[in-house]
């Protein structure tokens, strides 16, 4: 080969080096994101989209304007054909649950998990049970023993709807605690504050939820928590709330937090999102909602969440099946 072409062989070569990593991160926001919640506002996945939406935004840690979208319905599922209207387009995130994937074990719509795209874990909180503070229960022992003489005769509020992560926790203890959970009087609203409403009204009388949920009421003096579903006690503002575990009932459960995107994302859409919600991890403010939400943060990229929603399906179907509720 003569000089020459040598030459023009490492030229190319050069080009050809400096083109494939800028193509490889040529995907950026072009217009503002959607971040679907599919719920009503003042819930955790909610309040979660928004802790988000501010960080990145604030941090300029991307180009465009974040704006969260509430879709409230069906346990999520609207939230999710309206994600999925838009195949194949990285503008648009939604915030997850278990819902994700218990919506379709117990054939709440028509999506499945397999149609969305994974794009990341954030963490995982635990279920408390409470009720209001001038209720007659005082302990989740008192709940326990009501329930077991007739497992309808206090009604649970549940939110978004049948088979979502709080009404798993609360069914594992009932069924720990050998009562019936296909007996228990479920009530379903569409969002967190619409159950709490119906709890602080009167209306319902317990209601399961996770600790951000719970504080602000808990420290006002306007609901007495009974319970967590956590392995031991979480500590700070809840250190004086007992586990299931220390009341006799072996219940652990855990609520994660996830991010996906509607089907058909590009790899160069899933490599931009990855960076992210990377840098969102490492950010101060980031730490700090997940040192006061009390969260064990479980934080997996866009591979690895595919991964581990997959585990997590055939898990959830083994317990639903178990407690009745799977289809």
């Amino acid at each position: 080969m003569s000089s020459r072409l040598i030459c023009i062989s490492i030229v190319l070569a050069a080009a050809i080096c400096v083109v494939m990593p800028v193509l490889a991160q040529s995907w950026k926001p072009s217009k503002n994101t959607e971040f679907v919640v599919g719920a009503g506002s003042g819930g955790g996945n909610d309040r979660t989209a928004r802790v988000i939406q501010k960080i990145l935004q604030e941090r300029t840690l991307i180009p465009t304007p974040m704006v969260v979208v509430n879709k409230p319905g069906a346990g999520g599922v609207i939230a999710q054909d309206y994600l999925n209207i838009h195949q194949g387009d990285g503008h648009y995130l939604m915030i997850t649950n278990p819902a994700l994937l218990t919506n379709q074990l117990t054939g709440v719509g028509a999506s499945k998990y397999t149609d969305i795209t994974p794009v990341a874990q954030l963490f995982t909180e635990y279920v408390m049970l409470f009720v209001k503070a001038d209720s007659a229960i005082m302990s989740g022992r008192d709940v326990i023993d009501r329930l077991r003489k007739d497992p309808g005769a206090l009604s649970i509020a549940v939110s978004p709807g049948p088979g979502a992560g709080t009404h798993i926790a609360t069914a594992l203890v009932m069924k720990a605690a050998g009562i019936d959970s296909r007996a228990l009087r479920v009530v379903s609203y569409k969002s967190a504050g619409e159950a709490l409403s119906a709890v602080l009204g009167g209306h319902v009388d317990l209601m399961p939820s996770t600790p951000l949920n719970v504080l602000t009421q808990m420290q006002a003096g306007r609901i007495r928590v009974v319970g967590v579903t956590a392995p031991e006690r979480l500590g700070g503002a809840f250190a004086q709330v007992p586990t299931w575990r220390e009341q006799g009932i072996d219940a652990v459960f855990g609520n994660w937090r996830g991010v996906v995107g509607p089907r058909g994302m590009t790899g160069q859409q899933l490599a931009y999102w990855d960076e992210v919600f990377a840098k969102l991890n490492a950010t101060e403010e980031w730490n700090a909602e997940v040192k006061h939400g009390l969260w064990d943060v479980t934080y997996l990229n866009s591979r690895e969440s595919r991964q581990f929603l997959d585990h997590e399906y055939e898990q959830l179907k083994r317990i639903l099946t178990d407690l009745g509720l799977a289809n």
